[in-house]
């Protein structure tokens, strides 16, 4: 099979690249022109994450990279380059977006929603009328007050705690959309939180946790450059962070992630437009990421209800750094009938667990307690700035493949009943 596949280079994208090409499909890559050399990038992620040799070698063979800007009509290319690219594909997967949780809304929807209707003018325009593919999010839920998120709820009624989560909103509107006005089936699925046991590394793209960790290094620098902390001689402050402890988190193993979808894509179309939650059967408590973070930062996080009304100088920063601090409060629960129907139920899945994410922020066992300041800032920072991280060498084979490939996870997920509590 012929697909062409966009956000290749992505965390999501690199891991679904490798579990396309595991099932012989041969790809063109659209590769955001300007970002490098995306066949190379590939090949090194592949041998990074152990893929067979005759996998490595046959890639020049399997993929045609082809740069791309999916924000600009025609992707940017010539009107018969476009025309041949969309008549030489069976399938399109569209996993291309800007993710910043708080960026600029008008960026935001340029690049995730005009950029979805440009690939869907690529299926369009294709003679085989190839199966389009929608990489959305499970999080277009917003700030649904609904406690269980159903799979083919869309509903924008009652907002949306980013920008992020509007534009990926308003792109599987225009693919339902476009799905109804031309009788073209469209898959869309909405993974939750995605996550790797592989420790940092220069070849391999960040998953959300690293992300969250380099957030939370950034506001450290910044307290200590701003000498809001003492470096040398510290002592651990509390931070009061507006969230809910009863808050929990969707996470799923990545490469479990993609089995299910590419499974899910051998499936005949159902409709117009199928909908597939891609979670994990378990949701995590928030309290588990915070208590990781805290390993490598001298803070401790307090949740409240509302921000603090004397914020001291360091709750003021973390205050002015948005992210996947919006997410503390979160408590959906993704339903996943649609998926575990169509799959049958999971015989054994990745655990995550403290020792998977421990893996995947590369350390065995957090930092101890009374290693803080300026020594964990230096340790802490020389992993996780994006500067400093290229210079790193590489971990050897036994650290990125240490985490087992699969621990089966018999315990059922447990739904509730308890209410989202609104911002």
């Amino acid at each position: 099979m012929e697909i062409a596949i966009t956000g290749a280079t992505g965390f999501l994208g690199m891991h679904l690249v490798r579990e396309l090409l595991e099932r012989n499909a041969s790809l063109t890559v659209l590769a955001h022109a300007g970002s490098g050399d995306a066949a190379g990038r590939l090949a090194r992620f592949l041998q990074v994450t152990g893929a067979s040799p005759r996998l490595v070698d046959e890639l020049p063979r399997r993929i045609a990279v082809v740069d791309v800007d999916v924000a600009a009509p025609c992707l940017g290319l010539p009107r018969a380059e476009f025309r041949r690219v969309a008549d030489g594909v069976d399938a399109i997967w569209h996993s291309a977006a800007l993710t910043k949780l708080a960026g600029d809304l008008t960026e935001l929807h340029h690049v995730n929603v005009d950029g979805t209707r440009n690939m869907l003018a690529l299926a369009a325009a294709g003679g085989r009328r190839p199966r389009f593919y929608h990489v959305s999010t499970a999080f277009v839920a917003g700030l649904s007050q609904d406690s269980v998120v159903y799979e083919d709820r869309l509903d924008a009624s009652r907002g949306f705690a980013s920008p992020y989560e509007r534009s990926k909103y308003d792109a599987e509107v225009a693919v339902r959309q476009w799905s109804a006005a031309s009788g073209r089936p469209v898959v869309v699925f909405r993974p939750s939180v995605l996550v790797s046991h592989r420790p940092p590394h220069p070849d391999l793209p960040s998953d959300t946790l690293e992300a969250a960790a380099r957030f939370m290094l950034t506001v450290a620098s910044m307290a200590v450059e701003g000498n809001l902390v003492d470096a040398e001689e510290p002592t651990v402050q509390t931070v009061r962070v507006v969230g809910d402890p009863r808050a929990r988190w969707n996470m799923m193993a990545v490469e479990d992630a993609v089995h299910d979808m590419v499974r899910l894509a051998e499936r005949p179309p159902a409709g117009e437009t199928t909908t597939y939650h891609i979670v994990g059967s378990r949701d995590l408590p928030v309290s588990l990421p915070i208590d990781l973070l805290e390993s490598f930062l001298p803070v401790r996080v307090e949740l409240v209800e509302h921000p603090p009304a004397d914020p001291t100088p360091l709750e003021r920063i973390i205050s002015m750094v948005p992210g996947f601090l919006m997410y503390l409060r979160h408590r959906h629960v993704f339903d996943d009938t649609r998926t575990r129907t169509a799959l049958g139920e999971r015989l054994a899945e990745t655990l995550v667990d403290r020792d998977y994410l421990l893996s995947g922020l590369g350390v065995a066992d957090p930092p101890p307690a009374d290693l803080l300041g300026s020594e964990l800032l230096t340790r802490a920072l020389s992993a996780y700035d994006p500067t400093a991280r290229a210079t790193l060498a590489p971990p050897t084979d036994a650290a990125v493949h240490a985490y087992p490939a699969a621990r089966t996870d018999p315990a059922p997920r447990v739904e509730t009943t308890q209410g989202w509590s609104s911002p």
